[in-house]
């Protein structure tokens, strides 16, 4: 069953201004005033401040909503752990994704011990809802104490060459994080890293792989998905 689209009751600028604003921040390394700068070269007039309450409001929903229209996730699952500075503080980001390359989910940490390793994995199992048939980590010991633990009955594999998907998938985060020059909270980075990686993925379809006509063909393909579940496509304008 398709979920309830965003609700904009309340916000005078159409639904195709707010998804169109709240796009260009997470595919880009935009910061919310050159958001601004680009939608007045447009013709339109809006503050940074209001980019942001509509990131803040909107980024997660949109991400929720790409996530459901993906495919069941594949049953191959590789994860992998770096550090962050969030004001200045060491930081671990867990990120977990499938044998494509979707991420499943992030998670902002202060250790990367056994504890640490748990709660992600109980985490990943619920936010999925379901289980897969082989972990692929690095060599990090909390992870076997944790699988032994939560996962018990699933394949692991440890080894540090295999799990070159996680670690290529935190690029992206990384290049962003540069962008803004660090976080300064642990829930604002939670919060647009969770939005971020739900996003912009969604518009990285591998290039490389394709042809011209075929890269511009999928990416059209997505372009009307995110108009979809934004509520951009076929709806009134205004809420």
């Amino acid at each position: 069953m398709e979920s309830a689209l965003p609700s904009y009751r309340g916000h005078r600028y159409p639904v195709e201004i707010i998804s169109h604003c709240v796009w260009l921040y997470f595919r880009f390394p935009l910061s919310f005033r050159e958001v601004e700068e680009l939608m007045l070269e447009r013709g339109v007039m809006v503050s940074y401040e209001t980019v942001r309450r509509w990131c803040l409001k909107f980024g997660q929903a949109y991400a929720n909503g790409l996530r459901r229209r993906r495919p069941r996730p594949g049953d191959k699952w590789h994860l992998d752990e770096v550090f962050i500075k969030v004001n200045g503080e060491l930081k671990y980001l867990w990120r977990a994704v499938d044998v494509d390359g979707n991420v499943l989910d992030i998670l902002i940490q202060n250790r990367r011990d056994k504890a640490a390793a748990r709660r992600f994995f109980r985490r990943l199992l619920k936010e999925t809802g379901t289980v897969p048939r082989v972990v692929v980590t690095d060599k990090l010991r909390s992870y076997s104490a944790a699988h032994r633990e939560v996962m018990s009955s699933v394949e692991h594999r440890s080894h540090k060459g295999l799990n070159n998907r996680a670690e290529n998938s935190h690029q992206p985060t990384r290049q962003r994080e540069r962008a803004m020059k660090g976080f300064r909270s642990v829930g604002g980075a939670q919060r647009f890293l969770a939005a971020f990686s739900g996003i912009s993925p969604h518009f990285r379809p591998g290039r490389y792989h394709r042809t011209a006509p075929d890269h511009r063909l999928e990416m059209t393909v997505r372009f009307t998905i995110w108009d979809q579940i934004t509520g951009a496509a076929g709806l009134p304008a205004t809420a």
